[in-house]
């Protein structure tokens, strides 16, 4: 990769993280400004506005510093770390659920380096895979490899996103949109981690994640 395709992708990253967290940033101003102009008795509503979004934006900063942040390589973050950050992302929209406990054995007993990257990576894209939301559910396998569905109505990947989270897309030819599925798929290689995806009709999306011996 170019060091002009690696500027180009962290713009798309950056437009992407911008792209999210723009409504709730957006709307902490706004509620400022309506508290400026009312009556002190419509404070209330207003500071529940300005609450709501200071935490969906603290939310997702949290989830995406995990995901795409150096911090986030660190092998002692725990599957409960992961649990808990990814709950506060969904909370507040209240459209994906998870339902797994982040206790049961997962996947290796000593944890790989980027263990917990590549975890919230796959919650973050289960989320993309459910437009009508759903239930996201993470469960081991074996030793080495854990499995993470998506069930929902509609759920699954649209094409270009199944592309992208095999590279098969020229990074000069990607949308912000695309930047987390191809994102996830550099992480992947970066940290030797593979991955085996499904999908069907019957609203499951589900994928193998196969940790580095």
């Amino acid at each position: 990769m170019t060091e002009t395709i690696d500027i180009h992708v962290l713009e798309l990253l950056a437009s992407k993280i911008c792209h999210d967290l723009i409504s709730p940033v957006g709307a902490v101003a706004n509620g400022v400004e309506f508290l400026e102009d009312m009556e002190i008795e419509g404070a209330d509503d207003i500071l529940g506005l300005i609450n709501f979004s200071a935490k969906q934006g603290s939310a997702k900063l949290q989830a995406y510093r995990m995901a795409y942040g150096a911090g986030g390589a660190d092998s002692s973050i725990k599957p409960e770390d992961v649990h808990k950050i990814f709950g506060a992302f969904i909370d507040l929209d209240k459209k994906v659920k998870q339902d797994w406990d982040p206790y049961a054995p997962l996947g290796p007993e000593e944890r790989p380096a980027a263990f917990g990257k590549i975890l919230m990576c796959a919650l973050l894209l289960c989320v993309e895979a459910l437009p009508k939301g759903g239930t996201v559910t993470v469960k081991g396998h074996d030793d080495t490899s854990i499995i993470i569905t998506a069930t929902g109505d509609d759920a699954g990947l649209k094409p270009d996103l199944v592309k992208a989270l095999n590279e098969y897309i020229p990074a000069d030819a990607l949308t912000p949109r695309q930047m987390h599925a191809f994102t996830m798929n550099l992480l992947l290689k970066a940290y030797g981690y593979h991955t085996e995806s499904t999908q069907n009709d019957s609203g499951v999306f589900a994928f193998k994640l196969v940790c580095p011996l």
